[in-house]
């Protein structure tokens, strides 16, 4: 029944060319370029099939927690630069990129610089509030494109977290531009203590079907950066309540939902330590996550470093260590399970912090540790088989954490969040 309905849907509330491009472009172009991942890890190279590259530093709301320097001096890759990075990925077999911030669509050549890659996929995180009419037919047009759109409360919970007034219907307005010119559109929620109770609910989620939203993702709030809001964050029960009620709605509900933290038999993951996913910020720096704000190379070429792409990420150490030390640790984020040692390998490698402000390492140092998505004895397994099946094959830890014990040094043995 959940798979007619969603079938029904994709027919029936989505522009059939989207939709193909959909399925060739992230679907079977996107399983092949998992496998090249795969084979490159039996040679012992990494290349992720999956980059998330921040265009722009900018953006119109002041999210409380939030870890980039959106006040700062505005920061953007260029279109060449841009059109070089996606060239040398496509060249390893990559076909898919998230396109982060900042407010990507704050970035004054966004579509355009999509638009010559049709050959590739492209998830934009956004908070709507830009997204007109006009661009919403753009986005139909192009056909390679998804907006992922934030909505983190109801309207009073959305301007207090976002540091702005009128933010919900704003960005409710943008999400009613793209469903009514038929774009794959997604909604995604950071959960939190002042969201949690609003959002993780079916309620929320009947209503996003409704509305004609194809796929939501229910991300946890991890309290990172100057201003990190620590009283936001989730207790590890209400962490897996969030686990529990993704795998029952993927199983009977008309809707995809995202995750990146699991495989199919509920087992923690980090995606940035299997390898699958690194992230490019505005400044064109390689970080092994959006979280994690440190560098050792850029996708830039430069007098001391005129590697290729492909060269700059299979021959980092700093990544290489990096996932090392995450694999050996935990399943889950070592960020903030152990923020000591994350801290001891930047100062290793002498990394550049690539903050702004430039106080990564001591915001670093000043954290707190806290649970993540690894609890071991808690993991909650798929009950649909379309998502088992694809987790075994293109989503999963690839082998990385065998032979590693993580019983004595994970946080959740460590410390209760609450």
């Amino acid at each position: 029944m959940y798979l007619l309905k969603m079938t029904k849907r994709l027919l029936l509330e989505t522009d059939k060319r989207l939709l193909w491009k959909l399925a060739w472009n992230m679907g079977f172009k996107g399983m092949l370029s998992v496998e090249k991942h795969k084979r490159r890890l039996r040679r012992g190279e990494v290349f992720p099939p999956f980059l998330y590259v921040s265009i722009i530093n900018s953006c119109n709301l002041r999210c409380q927690g939030c870890w980039v320097d959106v006040a700062a001096k505005q920061e953007i890759i260029q279109p060449e630069a841009m059109h070089k990075l996606i060239r040398e990925a496509k060249a390893m077999g990559n076909v898919f990129f998230g396109i982060v911030g900042g407010e990507p669509f704050m970035h004054p050549h966004l579509l355009d610089m999509l638009a010559e890659h049709p050959d590739c996929y492209f998830q934009i995180f956004t908070n709507g509030q830009f997204i007109t009419d006009e661009r919403a037919q753009r986005m139909r047009q192009l056909g390679n494109v998804t907006p992922l759109i934030s909505v983190e409360g109801n309207e009073i919970i959305s301007d207090e977290r976002r540091g702005r007034a009128d933010v919900f219907s704003k960005t409710m307005q943008g999400i009613q531009n793209c469903l009514k010119h038929k774009v794959f559109t997604g909604v995604c929620t950071s959960l939190c203590q002042t969201n949690i109770d609003d959002l993780l609910t079916e309620k929320w989620v009947d209503r996003l079907i409704d509305m004609g939203v194809m796929y939501t993702w229910f991300h946890i709030y991890r309290p990172m950066g100057p201003d990190a809001n620590p009283q936001l964050c989730l207790t590890p029960q209400q962490q897996l309540r969030a686990r529990r009620f993704v795998v029952e709605m993927r199983a009977k509900k008309p809707i995809i939902i995202v995750d990146a933290y699991y495989d199919g038999e509920g087992r923690a993951l980090c995606p940035a330590a299997t390898g699958i996913s690194h992230h490019i910020n505005p400044w064109g720096d390689i970080e092994p996550c959006p979280i994690v704000q440190f560098t050792k190379e850029s996708i830039h070429s430069r007098e001391a470093d005129s590697r290729s792409l492909r060269d700059k990420f299979v021959h980092s150490s700093f990544l290489q260590d990096f996932r090392a030390l995450s694999q050996s640790t935990t399943r889950g984020c070592i960020v903030l399970e152990r923020p000591d040692l994350l801290k001891q390998l930047v100062e290793k490698h002498g990394a550049k912090d690539a903050t702004v402000r430039g106080t990564a390492l001591a915001e670093l140092e000043a954290m707190q540790v806290r649970t993540s998505q690894y609890n071991p004895g808690q993991e909650i397994p798929e009950k649909n088989w379309l998502y088992r099946l694809a987790k075994r094959y293109w989503f999963n830890d690839f082998g990385v954490y065998s032979g590693h014990d993580h019983t004595h040094t994970s946080a959740p043995n460590l410390v209760q969040v609450g």
